[in-house]
């Protein structure tokens, strides 16, 4: 036991020893740890100042909030003393001003009483004064009062606050009106500058023609086949237009972003006086890969006369020819709002001929009507596989919030367009529509085109156009498509996104800015201009400046 016992009590007594040890030697461990920490801190901010600088800066900050405040002081301080300085430079100038309205005041004032004291100019004993010296101080009064009377008018307006407010009025009146005047002749040379033939465009089509004068065996209008143009399993497109770079353009979009391009038919329509031209080109520069074109003139098509459609009857009528040419020039000036109204596009009967379309193509099922002035960026048979759900007409919306509504195209203050239509329902674009022909014969679209326009002989409707026409016709009867198939405003508005135009299968240079004006918009030309065939002789030669 004696051994157990001490065996246990030697074992306590080495235990307690390698306890403090222990201690001790971490204790030393944590203290040399923390010397060589702060030896590196020493040493860091001693070759580092500018972070020990900011370190301090904020330290003091986060400790004093008295710092942060009177940091703020200073500022405000500093702030109102440079706004002081300045009132009191422009205090100063006033001040100068006065006193040298006030010298002159006294000056004028010393002359008067001058006048008055004069010596030979007083009666005395009734003595009558001479009359040189009468006349002499007569001219001297008069003068100093005309003096007098400018200095007041002058000095009036740093007193009279109303006559400084009727100034300023008059002045905000004046500009008003100068603007108004640059606005109107702003309007009249973007309209002529929109709507006039390009040298470029006359050059083209006149090179055009001496072609086919000057080989016209080469140029002999060949047997075609039908047969493709009326095949209702192919795509078929309408384009109407007299512009022979821009219909290109649009027809070369179309093909080279085809899939199958040997599947598509185009149906071009001009005027006589161009259908030799677009022949010509598309002649010396035929479609790739198979597609076909087709080119007509307007007056092929027998049935569109004076006695079947009203606009054209209109076109011809004494009245509107007196509204588009009888002082044209003065009214333009005069009534910048309605000078869009006589664009001469409205006199072609190449824009109205988007409401005959069963009529023109009676063998065909569906067509994609595309305006002269749109890009196609991608395959558009995509377009022909759309359920319209019985609809007449697939296009794109175009109203947002209270714009582009019914209300802004049509007269509603007329008793049948306010009990026929609604003002808030959304308007669509035209320029690319894909018509169901069938259904447009089962709906009698033509005859309703044809009751609204007798109607609106005398424009109480709606002003000249197509596009409100248009709504009116297939009013219900329209479906509406994905906004990426047609993306508009590249011919008026620079904020259409290039993110927005990289996503469409169709952009629109709707507006004054055509893409083959000088005008154009610089960030819009290039997605037009790749389509151009540089390649083609004549573009060259005529310079377009592409």
């Amino acid at each position: 036991m004696a051994v157990a016992f001490r065996g246990g009590r030697n074992g306590v007594g080495s235990g307690l020893r390698s306890f403090f040890s222990y201690r001790i030697f971490i204790s030393a461990l944590l203290s040399f740890l923390f010397l060589a920490t702060f030896s590196v801190v020493l040493n860091s901010s001693r070759h580092q100042p500018h972070l020990d600088h900011r370190t301090t800066s904020f330290l003091a900050s986060q400790s004093d909030p008295l710092k942060t405040r009177l940091d703020l002081i200073q500022k405000q301080a500093t702030d109102h003393l440079t706004l002081v300085n300045a009132y009191a430079a422009y205090a100063r100038k006033l001040k100068l001003d006065a006193s040298k309205q006030l010298k002159l005041f006294e000056d004028l004032a010393i002359n008067f009483s001058d006048l008055q004291s004069k010596p030979g100019l007083k009666l005395e004993n009734g003595d009558a004064i001479e009359e040189d010296a009468f006349r002499q101080l007569e001219k001297q009064v008069k003068d100093k009062v005309k003096t007098a009377r400018m200095m007041i008018v002058e000095s009036k307006e740093s007193y009279d606050t109303q006559l400084k407010i009727q100034k300023l009025k008059d002045t905000i009146f004046a500009v008003q009106e100068q603007l108004t005047k640059a606005k109107k002749n702003g309007a009249v040379a973007s309209l002529i500058s929109a709507k006039s033939v390009p040298k470029s465009l006359n050059c083209l089509a006149m090179r055009l023609v001496g072609e086919r004068i000057s080989n016209p065996d080469k140029y002999k209008d060949a047997p075609f086949d039908s047969a493709a143009t009326e095949d209702p399993s192919l795509y078929h497109y309408a384009v109407f237009s007299d512009n022979v770079i821009a219909v290109s353009v649009v027809v070369r979009s179309v093909v080279m972003n085809a899939e199958e391009p040997w599947k598509h038919v185009f149906h071009v329509v001009t005027d006589r006086m161009n259908l030799a031209a677009m022949k010509v080109w598309f002649k010396m520069r035929p479609l790739d890969r198979g597609a076909i074109v087709e080119i007509k003139s307007v007056e092929e098509f027998k049935f569109l006369n004076s006695s079947y459609a009203p606009v054209l009857r209109q076109l011809e009528s004494a009245k509107l020819q007196k509204f588009y040419f009888e002082n044209q020039a003065e009214n333009a000036s005069r009534d910048a709002n309605n000078i869009k109204f006589k664009n001469p596009k409205y006199l072609s009967v190449l824009n109205h001929l988007r409401f005959y379309l069963p009529e023109m193509y009676p063998k065909l099922n569906k067509i994609l009507f595309l305006d002269d002035d749109v890009v196609v960026q991608k395959d558009l048979t995509g377009l022909w596989k759309i359920n319209l759900d019985g609809k007449v007409n697939g296009a794109v919306e175009t109203c947002f919030g209270s714009f582009h509504r019914y209300g802004q195209y049509l007269n509603f203050t007329h008793p049948l367009i306010k009990e026929s239509f609604n003002p808030n329902a959304c308007a669509w674009a035209f320029g690319m529509n894909i018509f169901d022909l069938n259904a447009w014969r089962r709906e009698k679209c033509t005859d309703q085109y044809h009751y609204w326009q007798n109607l609106n002989e005398d424009r109480s409707l709606w002003k000249l156009g197509t596009l409100p026409p248009g709504l009116i016709t297939f009013y219900s009867k329209t479906k509406s498509l994905d906004k990426s198939w047609h993306v508009l405003g590249l011919g008026y508005n620079p904020g259409v996104s290039m993110d927005e135009i990289k996503k469409a299968a169709v952009i629109h240079y709707n507006g004054n800015m055509k893409p083959w004006l000088d005008i154009a918009m610089n960030q819009y030309k290039s997605l037009w201009t790749k389509y151009v065939d540089n390649e083609m002789e004549f573009v060259q030669m005529c310079n377009f400046g592409l």
